[in-house]
């Protein structure tokens, strides 16, 4: 048995109990409000009650469905949300004021959150010297909550400088689904940003990739990105990219590629001439983008691509999408409780780096050097 958002709506809040059953993460990114996020396969072992509505609900409805007939069959008074998560954000935003949003929003950079996000982006900014007057750049949006925020941060930026530079919002459609579309373009008009909207086919060439379709679908992405930008006369992108991010990819790269490397704050194109991807979020903390964005009361999408999709609708219980950044990230956070200090050590640890107490490295050009290939002349230790 299926239900619709709007019935839902209508419903007493005591008599449903109302069931997420997508991963931890994208319960924590985004649910409905008093859901409980429970895992399919121990709905019916955690739910006590058989009295009351059970209305479990997935990503787009699919796997909901079947959840809710199995509730049945064991005797609960179980229903399935028409549209899941996504039915219920596309009428959640729909219904929001864009002009009383927008105040809202940009008074709160201005006041409340302007410590911790507007001063470190702009000290970003200044510190690796990230804008140059009369830049143009691409602030290319993927619809989640880091670049929409980094698009507004762009915007008082841009209004409260008398530093020349111009913006444009770019947002590349990959091969969304028309409702997750649908929802970028209306979160778009809630934050007050004047998106440029262009199609490519990139989900349909790597969905049927096994191995790394999320790393070579981003490289394609930024290309892509690259590429429209140059075209309209842009000479940056600027990606969303935030502190955790960079630490996260620092011990990525150690415990699973073998290789000491940092997430730069900005970059020069190898492919496309006189083009520069930059990173304004990069002194930024993930849990101070989250506390903006509840807020303000904000939806934004977790992940739109084709791949997540498929996989919500076969009912997969994770995939490997992510799954080494997340164990990063849950490694960290262990590390914090005992060492508050351990996050501010990994990210100056790659400022930190002293050639002569490194096996080997290296530079430039690429070319390998090793510490004893000129022994000889090589200082003295530290007397070991």
């Amino acid at each position: 048995m299926e239900i619709t958002v709007e019935e839902l709506t209508r419903m007493e809040a005591d008599d449903v109990v109302l069931v997420d059953l997508r991963d931890a993460v994208s319960y924590e990114y985004g649910h409905i409000p008093g859901a409980v996020n429970i895992p399919r396969e121990e709905v019916s072992e955690r739910i006590k009650s058989k009295e009351k509505t059970v209305c479990v609900y997935c990503r787009n409805g699919n796997v909901s469905l079947s959840v809710a007939d199995e509730l049945c069959e064991k005797g609960f008074r179980a229903v399935s949300l028409t549209g899941g998560y996504f039915a219920w954000l596309r009428l959640h935003i729909s219904e929001i004021d864009t002009t009383e949003s927008i105040k809202k929003i940009e008074g709160s950079l201005t006041k409340k959150f302007h410590r911790d996000l507007f001063a470190p982006f702009v000290k970003a900014i200044n510190e690796y010297n990230l804008l140059q007057p009369n830049d143009k750049v691409a602030v290319c949006i993927s619809g989640g909550k880091d670049s929409m925020l980094m698009a507004k941060l762009f915007q008082q930026l841009h209004r409260y400088t008398k530093f020349p530079f111009e913006l444009v919002f770019l947002v590349m459609d990959p091969g969304y689904s028309p409702e997750n579309r649908e929802i970028i373009e209306r979160n778009a008009r809630i934050l007050g940003v004047p998106i440029t909207v262009f199609d490519s086919n990139i989900f349909e060439n790597v969905f049927a990739i096994e191995k790394s379709p999320c790393y070579i679908c981003a490289r394609m992405r930024r290309g892509y990105l690259y590429s429209k930008a140059k075209e309209l006369g842009c000479n940056k992108i600027a990606l969303g990219h935030h502190y955790d991010d960079v630490i996260e990819t620092i011990l990525m790269g150690m415990l699973y590629g073998a290789q000491m490397q940092t997430m730069m704050p900005k970059v020069k194109s190898a492919n496309f001439e006189g083009m520069e991807l930059i990173r304004p979020m990069y002194l930024i903390r993930e849990d101070d983008i989250k506390h903006w964005r509840d807020y303000n009361n904000l939806r934004f999408i977790q992940c739109a691509c084709k791949f997540t999709d498929y996989c919500t609708a076969e009912g997969c219980k994770t995939s490997n999408t992510g799954s080494k950044r997340k164990k990063v990230k849950e490694l960290i956070a262990s590390l914090v409780k005992e060492d508050p200090q351990v996050e501010q050590n990994i990210f100056r640890s790659v400022e930190n780096v002293n050639l002569t107490t490194v096996i080997a490295y290296k530079d430039k050009e690429g070319v390998r050097h090793r510490f004893d290939e000129d022994w000889d002349n090589s200082p003295k230790g530290d007397g070991e």
